[in-house]
């Protein structure tokens, strides 16, 4: 691996770098798509996969034929958002009697996670297994990652990973996002690489209004002025700045190394691109124009739950995960029949088509004690081979849904959880490892239908830049170099610094040490080749 080499890498000295091209096809798992249950909308142009028809829960498939597990015991510490279940539940219960192995959950606050996890991984007590979110891959949690973990090469590299089939059909993409250090550590939940982030609207307001999506950024903008109504408190949006940096072309902000890309053969950072500039400057003037709802004044793009005011009618138009299509329609689907909330298509800022950018094809990983013998390993792998089952299944039912009668009940065919299913069966098993990319709603099947169209449209004009895919480890001097950026955006879009401050801001960050870390990716690129397709 002539890059780790270079820096020192393998398992001692200097851990940053990455490993890709031929390094990393020797790891790699072989993929073999999986039979089991077949799509009603298969995954295309980069999108989820999609389920809109009823589900049959009397005729479920096996994806799990034998029990792998050897009834050894595994602890798991993964976040956690919520109230945990008390262990024993029968939730956990049944998943491991499903699987063969005694799972001993140690869930922390997933708001304070990263506080714990550094703790953890800097004493000598970590757990059999460790869940670490993309989001708290900072500091020196990514040497951490390499020091502390087991190189799971051995047990799923090429066709090792045939013994467990659910995991040989989790994308090529997310397993080369679980290299770190050059091995095979973590066991992904793959996801769609397509912009997560949906401009959604009240289709039900804008109809009745007669209200024309828009196709431009000069639309956006008289449609703002014209939903716009303070004296009636109705707002068009909240901070669209995500949309913004979509609608403007702007390289992707999920990660460090997904912000370079090679431009007429010179490595750029998105915050040296005109795009940047002219993302932050329109938003700005949804601001300056008092268009956006007052509350988005006080806080960041994500700073309140948008829920309430945007059932209310306050704003009719804001940006989120797409996950919160199906949280919204769900919450409205009895009480407010007439809600309807749904996704525009984002468009290039001049009414062109946009140039979208793939974000990571992976974001959360649980990897193995380097400690744990090769029983705790298979355990381990018993379990991920059950949650990630595809839709579909019995696997994917039980972890999802968990046991029928106890935590969900059947309501026209449709699975509703029950009190208790909202107290068990909550962020625990999905962590370990996921399916590929889905999308189904049984109760709210054309919510999925939407969901999976829109990626597949979006999917059209997502590029992948020079380091998509790759699971890179920036040298340490150089991690807090734009930590400050996202505010200084927020501040300029709220009328508080100026877009002068921003050039001035890039011009440090190059003195700093960008143009240094520019050297730095450009000599990855010269070793591993680009990723870009």
């Amino acid at each position: 691996m002539p890059l780790l080499a270079a820096c020192g890498g393998g398992d001692s000295g200097s851990r940053d770098g990455t490993t890709s091209g031929k390094d990393a096809k020797k790891i790699l798992p072989a993929y073999v798509a999986s039979n089991v249950v077949t799509p009603d909308l298969p995954s295309k142009n980069g999108s989820a996969v999609g389920f809109t028809s009823q589900l049959d829960l009397a005729g479920l498939k096996t994806s799990v034929p034998k029990k792998l597990g050897k009834g050894g015991e595994v602890t798991v510490m993964s976040p956690f958002w919520g109230s945990p279940p008390k262990g024993g539940n029968a939730y956990y219960k049944a998943m491991n009697d499903l699987i063969g192995v005694d799972v001993v959950w140690q869930n922390q606050d997933g708001n304070t996670y990263d506080q714990k996890l550094g703790a953890v991984l800097a004493s000598s007590d970590v757990p059999d297994v460790v869940v670490v979110p993309g989001w708290n891959m900072t500091g020196k949690i990514p040497s951490a990652i390499i020091s502390k973990f087991a190189d799971l090469g051995p047990y799923l590299s090429g066709d090792a990973v045939k013994e467990y089939p659910n995991l040989a059909a989790i994308p090529t993409d997310a397993w080369q996002r679980s290299i770190f250090g050059g091995k095979l550590r973590g066991l992904p939940m793959p996801s769609s690489y397509i912009t997560s982030i949906v401009p959604f609207y009240r289709k039900d307001v804008f109809d009745k209004e007669g209200y024309e999506v828009p196709a431009s950024a000069d639309e956006f903008f008289a449609l703002a002025k014209e939903i716009t109504d303070a004296k009636a408190k109705r707002w068009a949006c909240l901070d669209m700045k995500w949309t913004a940096f979509n609608m403007f072309g702007v390289l992707s902000g999920d990660e460090k190394s997904l912000g370079w890309n090679l431009v007429d053969g010179k490595l750029v950072n998105r915050i040296e691109t005109q795009e940047y500039l002219e993302a932050i400057e329109w938003t700005r003037k949804l601001f300056a124009a008092e268009l956006v709802h007052p509350d988005a004044k006080l806080g960041k793009s994500s700073a309140t739950d948008p829920a309430p005011k945007f059932v209310a009618g306050e704003f009719l138009i804001y940006n989120q995960d797409i996950s919160q299509w199906y949280g919204q329609a769900a919450a409205q689907a009895t009480q407010n029949p007439d809600f309807q909330i749904w996704g525009m298509d984002i468009f290039g800022h001049d009414g062109g088509d946009p140039t979208l950018w793939a974000k990571n094809p992976a974001g959360i990983f649980a990897f193995i004690n380097k400690k744990a013998s090769e029983s705790v390993v298979r355990d381990v792998l018993a379990v991920a081979n059950v949650t990630a089952a595809p839709y579909g299944t019995k696997e994917f039912m039980l972890t999802n849904y968990g046991v029928e009668g106890t935590h969900y009940t059947l309501k026209d065919g449709v699975p509703v959880k029950t009190d208790q299913g909202n107290i068990d069966v909550l962020n625990a098993y999905v962590m370990v490892a996921s399916p590929a990319a889905t999308l189904a709603h049984p109760d709210l099947p054309e919510v999925a239908k939407g969901q999976v169209e829109w990626q597949q449209r979006m999917g059209a004009f997502t590029k992948k830049s020079s380091f998509y895919g790759m699971q890179i480890t920036e040298p340490a001097r150089y991690t807090n170099l734009m930590n400050d950026f996202e505010q200084l955006e927020d501040d300029v879009i709220r009328g508080r610094k100026k877009i002068g401050d921003v050039q001035q801001a890039v011009s440090d960050w190059k003195s700093k040490g960008g143009d240094k870390l520019r050297d730095w990716y450009q000599k990855l690129l010269d070793d591993n080749g680009t990723a870009a397709g």
